[in-house]
């Protein structure tokens, strides 16, 4: 049997970890991709070793071998991508946000069922092995009733006032910033290994940098020199550089996340401590290969990514014995493994992998917990 053949919108930060990922499969071919102009997407397949490429992605979507798309360009242009890969006949495997408002969403998620095609949606955390245990042991009644979750997701790549990304404009990332790009992640990931609906918010967003500088040309310009005042522009900034948001969750237990992209010190840090009514279980992602167990009366644990430990539904997720540590590029290949299962026909039934219809649930809580920033109160989530 051929190679199922994938095109890539996208060639950014992300979109070269998804074309690693696939390349690690096996069973997919790389055969396109796709960026804003021709000699962009020129530079981009040479660096990657990809042989056909284009500066307009509608000219990807008229090839007629290939069989999916990955999307992995600015968030605004993602509802319109997907939706005319949809309409190609294509599967789609789309970054999040799956797009910028619940109505788009709500189109793709409708258009991708009445399709009939496969479609993704890359919370790439959930695939971090030791999730996969932590659902399984909430599952099995380990952890009891969850009382609580609390945590946060914070990073340095913001930190000062000359730090400048397409991110911080509204009109090409959305109306908001650390709570959709990666505040989506955690509330993603918590309600996945507690298998709890959160159902209220309670916002407060900052943004300590009001005006950031933006360089007038791009970085790679200024590369081995050192900017001058006259080389950058003044702009305000209107999305939120933190946000703590609390939670009601369905089970009437409560929670807390701190989004911050201004903390020093901190480069990607997922963390989270979920409090249960038998034991309390904590992870961060910066040491991603062990969790640590809380028990009142005994002694607490820290159990490490090892294949003999673990529940046997969380195997599937891990490729390499005990001590040999997997991290975040493998979190990219167990989602698409998962993925393209489902696309060449191996694995049948319900999706195990994040669809667009968790890509619309993330947009539903972004906007509940903007609504309630700006009416300073409780919000229901649609």
């Amino acid at each position: 049997m051929g190679k199922i053949k994938v095109g890539v919108i996208g060639t950014g930060f992300i979109g070269p970890a998804h074309i690693e990922a696939l390349r690690r499969l096996g069973s997919v071919d790389v055969a396109a991709l796709a960026e804003c102009s021709d000699e962009v997407a020129r530079a981009k397949a040479e660096a990657l070793g990809i042989e056909e490429y284009y500066g307009d992605y509608k000219q990807l979507l008229k090839k007629g071998d290939i069989q999916s798309v990955h999307i992995c360009s600015p968030n605004y242009l993602h509802y319109e991508m997907a939706k005319e890969t949809l309409e190609a006949g294509k599967h789609v495997i789309c970054e999040k946000p799956l797009a910028i408002s619940v109505a788009e969403a709500e189109e793709l998620v409708e258009l991708a069922d009445k399709k009939g095609l496969v479609n993704a949606v890359n919370f790439n955390i959930r695939y971090y092995p030791l999730m996969r245990q932590v659902r399984t042991m909430v599952e099995k009644g380990d952890v009891g009733n969850i009382f609580a979750v609390q945590g946060s997701y914070l990073q340095d790549w913001l930190f000062y006032q000359i730090d400048y990304n397409w991110r911080l404009e509204p009109e090409r990332s959305g109306e908001s910033r650390a709570v959709a790009d990666i505040g989506s992640h955690w509330m993603d990931l918590i309600e996945y290994v507690t298998g709890l609906r959160i159902k209220e918010v309670c916002a407060d967003f900052a943004t300590f940098h009001k005006i950031r500088k933006k360089p007038l040309k791009p970085v790679e310009t200024y590369a081995g020199k050192v900017l001058q005042p006259e080389d950058y522009e003044d702009m305000p900034i209107n999305t939120e550089d933190y946000a703590t948001v609390l939670f009601r969750f369905e089970n009437d237990g409560r929670g807390v996340m701190t989004v911050n992209q201004v903390a020093a010190g901190r480069k990607n840090r997922l963390y989270f401590e979920m409090d249960g009514s038998k034991q309390s279980i904590a992870w961060e992602s910066e040491k991603p290969n062990q969790i640590w167990i809380g028990r009142r009366d005994g002694n607490n644990e820290v159990m490490m990514r090892d294949p003999s430990l673990v529940y046997p539904e969380t195997r599937t997720l891990i490729d390499y014995p005990g001590g040999h540590n997997e991290g975040f590029p493998d979190t990219f290949k167990q989602l698409f493994k998962e993925v393209y299962a489902h696309i060449s026909g191996d694995r049948s039934g319900p999706a195990s992998f994040p669809t667009f219809k968790d890509g619309l649930r993330e947009i539903a809580l972004c906007e509940a917990v903007m609504n309630s920033n700006r009416k300073r109160a409780w919000v229901k989530v649609g």
